[in-house]
This record gives structure tokens, sequence and C-alpha cells, in this order.
């Protein structure tokens, strides 16, 4: 008996009462990505540009197992207040994409496994869920970091 397949695409979505334009400067500048994060792998020491573009890197301390690394970012895909997307060296991604929604801004999360080049002993993993279980918090983290102005 073979499983189902897991998704090499996790996404979520959440609508913040805000234009999609103070949403995008909070995810388009990586000194604020811990401060929405909800995987608690994203730690404060960044360094790179405050705003982000397209082919920009940006470099994350990060925690993972107990374990402190570094890790570099390229931003991959850009479209001013509407998406973001950035890989590091094991190339899939995390992209946000923004749409207006009646004055509020619909945003989706997602973990892009598809671009890997090990997306096939990605999905065989329990990454899929734990980056699902990220996600579900990052969402309402950046909600409210948005919504009060922070």
């Amino acid at each position: 008996m073979s499983s189902a397949p897991r998704p090499l695409l996790i996404s979520r979505h959440i609508v913040i009462n805000a234009p999609p334009s103070a949403v995008f400067s909070v995810l388009a500048n990586p000194h604020r990505h811990a401060d929405f994060d909800g995987s608690g792998t994203v730690k404060n020491a960044v360094s790179g540009p405050v705003l982000l573009g397209l082919d920009d890197t940006f470099k994350t301390a990060m925690k993972l197992f107990g374990v402190r690394y570094h890790i570099v970012n390229t931003v991959v895909e850009f479209e001013a207040d509407r998406r973001i997307a950035w890989c590091h060296p094991g190339k899939h991604r995390w992209r946000y994409e923004l749409e207006e929604a009646d004055g509020a801004t619909r945003v989706v999360e997602t973990c892009d496994f598809s671009t890997s080049p090990v997306r096939g002993l990605l999905v065989r993993t329990p990454w899929p869920r734990w980056n699902a279980e990220g996600i579900e918090k990052t969402l309402p983290r950046l909600k409210a970091l948005v919504e009060n102005g922070a």
C-alpha cells in the first residue's frame, strides 16, 4: 500500500487589515523577519539591505534542533507590494503573495519545495508538516505586527 504523495507547496493565508504596501514593507525588510517568524528558527542577527529587491542577498542567524548557524538567502521573486520570495542554497523558497481585498490584504505564505534538487527527499520527511505548522504561527504574528503598526 502506498501513501499519498506529500505536497511540494505548503501554503496558508490570512487577511491583514492594512494596505499591501504596509505588509510588503515588513516582508521586504529582512531585519524584521524574526519579529514575525512563528517557526522559532529565525533569529535577530541579520546582515543585508534594509529593503530587499530582486537578486539581493541577506544572511540570517538561525537555530534549529539547538544548533546555531547562519544561512544566506537570495531574493528570487520580487514585485513590489505584490510578491516576494527568497531561497537559500537548498533552493526551496519561501514566498509571500499579497492581494488587495476590500481595503485589507490577503497574504498567502508558501514554502515551495518544487525548486529544491532534494525535493523527493524533503517530502518524505516531517519538513512539510513542520513548515505548515511554522506558517500557521507566522501569519498571525505578521498580522498583529502590521495591524499594530509596530
